[in-house]
C-alpha cells in the first residue's frame, strides 16, 4: 500500500535533478561515523532508509560491512553511490518505497530521512521500523531538535515528542544532544540509540 505523502518520488527526483540537495553534506554525517567507527560484528544487516547519497553506506562498506541495504524513492542518489563505489551490488541498491518494504534487519541507520517525510506519517514510520528490526534490532541515527513548523522538509520536532513516539516499541537507550555535529546544525540534532523491544 503506497503511503500518503505529498513529499514523493517525482518531488525527491525533482529535488535531485536540479541540485537542491542542501541536506548533502558529501561525507558521513560524524555522529554517525563515530558510532560506524565502533561497530564490530561486520556480518550485520544494515539498512539506511531514504538515504541520500549514502555517505554512511560508503563508510561501512569500506569497513568491511557487506550486508549493508541502501533504500531511496529517487533514483538518482543511488546511482551516485554506485558511481562512487563501484563494487556495492545492484541488489542491495533498493529503489522503492520505504513503506513497502518487507525484511529484516540487525540495525537500521537513520539520517535525515524521518524528518523529510510528512509529519502524519511519524506514526507509521515508527510502526515500519518496528517491523523491519529483528527482535533486539537497534534504530540509530539522528533527529532534528528544533521546533514544529509546517515548513519544511525538513522538519523539527523534540526531545520530549521523540521519546512519546518511539517508547512504545522501542528502549531508548540513548538519546541525547549530537556534541559533534557538523557547524550547520550545532544544538540541533539528537543522537539516539532505540532497541527495538
Amino acid at each position: 500500500m503506497m503511503m500518503k505523502n505529498k513529499f514523493d518520488k517525482a518531488y525527491w527526483d525533482n529535488r535531485y535533478n536540479d541540485n537542491k540537495t542542501g541536506w548533502n553534506i558529501g561525507y558521513a554525517s560524524p555522529p554517525i561515523k563515530e558510532y560506524i567507527l565502533q561497530l564490530k560484528d561486520r556480518s550485520s544487516k544494515i539498512l539506511i532508509p531514504g538515504a541520500g547519497n549514502s555517505f554512511e553506506a560508503e563508510l561501512l562498506w569500506d569497513k568491511g560491512f557487506n550486508n549493508v541495504f541502501v533504500l531511496d524513492i529517487a533514483k538518482q542518489p543511488l546511482e551516485n553511490l554506485k558511481n562512487r563505489v563501484q563494487d556495492f551490488p545492484n541488489e542491495q541498491l533498493l529503489h522503492q518505497d520505504f513503506f513497502e518494504l518487507n525484511n529484516k534487519f540487525d540495525l537500521i541507520v537513520e539520517q535525515t530521512f524521518f524528518c523529510a517525510l510528512n509529519i502524519d506519517l511519524r506514526k507509521q514510520y515508527v510502526e515500519k521500523m518496528f517491523q523491519l528490526l529483528k527482535p533486539n534490532g537497534k534504530l540509530v541515527g539522528l533527529l532534528f531538535d528544533f521546533p514544529l513548523t509546517e515548513s519544511g522538509p525538513p522538519f523539527g520536532g523534540s526531545l520530549v515528542e521523540y521519546e512519546d513516539l518511539f517508547s512504545k516499541y522501542f528502549k531508548i537507550k540513548t538519546l541525547e544532544r549530537a556534541t559533534n555535529s557538523i557547524k550547520e546544525r550545532q544544538g540541533k540534532e539528537l543522537f539516539f540509540i532505540f532497541e527495538r523491544l
